[in-house]
């Protein structure tokens, strides 16, 4: 035998075919062994229960001979023949000892059939089974020709010890050949039904986890609409959202490697423009005085954004530094900055009162202003309209800060709305990365808020964003804003 060969038989017996081949052989043996303690019982019983009626029937031939006086050998030749040493028969309170050897001998047990227990018979079959002497026992029954009240009668329990051995032999080699037989078509059906689809799961999962990028290797489930069916369905779709996942963090990985090696030349770039901007700051021309400040600003933070860039390998975003920003002058300033970009079309319309603060970080807070801002744009380029907008507005409810960017464009898609916050799931645009929600959303989170849709059909979309006030956690309570500007 190969070591192939040996290979697999090892595998079948430590596998889950050989346990559940062990196993159904166990627990059909142990079925034959219920069965066989009360079959043995009940041999021993109808084994004594013959003697019995045999007596009866020498008892009978005896009291039929004349004067009821039978010779020694007739006697011995009755006695023989029923297979007992003695025979006696009662009959209302007379009890009559009809027929019995010439020896003398002591009965060491009797026993009762009368009784009809249960237990105590399988226990006397199972101990006459390993007698290592022969017994004379005495029985009592009901004749069965109720030729009297009960009868007794006196035999030896060698003979029956055998036949019982005998009888057991034949039982033990049949339940071994039906054993085998059950336990063969049971294993074969378990094996069919169970082993084999719990191995080609086993499989699968294995040859997927080796290349997890290979769409070939997803399972095919079959038709099944038990719990194996619905397991190969759930691996299939696991398998499907884990190669979706790989796909979308190779992404990213490459997108990181990208933006590392562009962001360390770009800031050499913006260093440049940032030094040329100072100097513009010097013009005297009004209108250079009043962008320059606002030039210079954005390029502060695309620096420094693009520094925590290259520091940290990608683009981990630091805790929020909150302060009390005014709602108004942010918007102000997200939509000088849009204004640059184009869209002089587009109504930008500033409703946030002068008096709404909100507790948030001022330069992340903008950062989400203009995403949205530009998205909102973007989408409106797609279907201009003479009232073409984008408005934003806020209020307050408590220690909750709701900012609302409407827009007039087209509406987001049903399809879409389920995965808009996540990265390179939708782009407003063709080039569009689709990463400005989901950066939002992630901001927005670190300050304990959240983004969403509003609304949106036909006549436009709103966003609304919730930004609540920090909260003491030593007195679990919301900090006042004048605490908030302090700290």
């Amino acid at each position: 035998m190969n070591q192939k060969t040996t290979s697999k038989w090892f595998n079948l017996l430590t596998g889950l075919s050989g346990k559940v081949l062990a196993l159904t052989i166990i627990f059909v043996m142990l079925g034959e062994v219920l069965i066989f303690l009360p079959s043995i019982a009940n041999f021993r019983i109808q084994w004594l229960k013959t003697h019995v009626a045999q007596a009866e029937i020498a008892a009978l031939a005896a009291e039929a001979a004349p004067g009821q006086i039978v010779d020694d050998d007739l006697r011995s030749t009755i006695l023989k023949g029923a297979g007992v040493e003695a025979v006696s028969l009662s009959r209302g309170d007379k009890r009559k000892l009809v027929l019995r050897n010439n020896t003398d001998t002591m009965v060491d047990e009797t026993f009762d059939l009368r009784s009809g227990n249960y237990f105590p018979t399988v226990m006397e079959a199972f101990s006459v089974m390993f007698l290592s002497h022969d017994r004379l026992i005495g029985v009592i029954d009901k004749p069965p020709a109720m030729s009297g009240d009960y009868i007794e009668i006196a035999l030896h329990e060698w003979p029956m010890r055998d036949a019982m051995l005998a009888y057991g032999l034949r039982i033990l080699v049949l339940s071994i050949v039906l054993s085998l037989i059950v336990a063969a078509l049971i294993f074969a059906a378990l094996n069919r039904v169970l082993v084999k689809p719990m191995q080609r799961l086993s499989t699968n999962m294995m040859q997927f986890g080796d290349m997890p990028e290979d769409r070939k290797r997803v399972i095919a489930p079959t038709r099944r609409s038990d719990e194996i069916g619905i397991a190969e369905r759930e691996l299939e779709s696991m398998q499907r959202q884990l190669q979706g996942m790989l796909q979308q963090k190779g992404h990213l990985a490459a997108l990181g490697l990208a933006v590392s090696k562009v962001s360390h030349d770009l800031r050499n770039m913006l260093t440049s423009a940032q030094l040329i901007s100072d100097r513009l700051g010097e013009v005297k021309d009004p209108t250079v005085q009043r962008f320059a400040p606002k030039l210079i600003s954005s390029l502060d933070r695309a620096i420094n954004f693009l520094n925590q860039t290259i520091t940290y390998g990608r683009a981990q975003e630091l805790p929020p530094r909150r302060e009390r920003v005014c709602l108004h002058d942010a918007v102000e300033e997200v939509f000088d900055t849009a204004k640059l970009l184009g869209g002089d079309d587009i109504q930008l319309i500033n409703e946030a009162h002068h008096s709404l603060h909100v507790d948030a970080d001022r330069e992340q807070l903008i950062r989400i202003l203009t995403n949205l801002t530009r998205n909102a744009i973007q989408a409106i380029e797609t279907r201009k309209g003479p009232n073409s907008a984008v408005r934003i507005s806020g209020d307050r409810e408590g220690a909750l800060a709701l900012i609302y960017v409407a827009d007039t464009g087209p509406g987001i898609p049903p399809a879409v709305r389920n995965k808009m916050f996540e990265a390179f799931q939708t782009a407003a645009r063709a080039g569009g990365t689709g990463l400005g929600l989901a950066i939002s959303a992630e901001l927005l989170e670190a300050h304990g808020g959240k983004i969403s849709v509003s609304s949106s059909d036909e006549q436009g979309t709103v966003f609304e964003i919730s930004i609540p006030d920090r909260v003491d956690t030593e007195k679990g309570r919301v900090l006042p804003f004048s605490k908030v500007a302090k700290n």
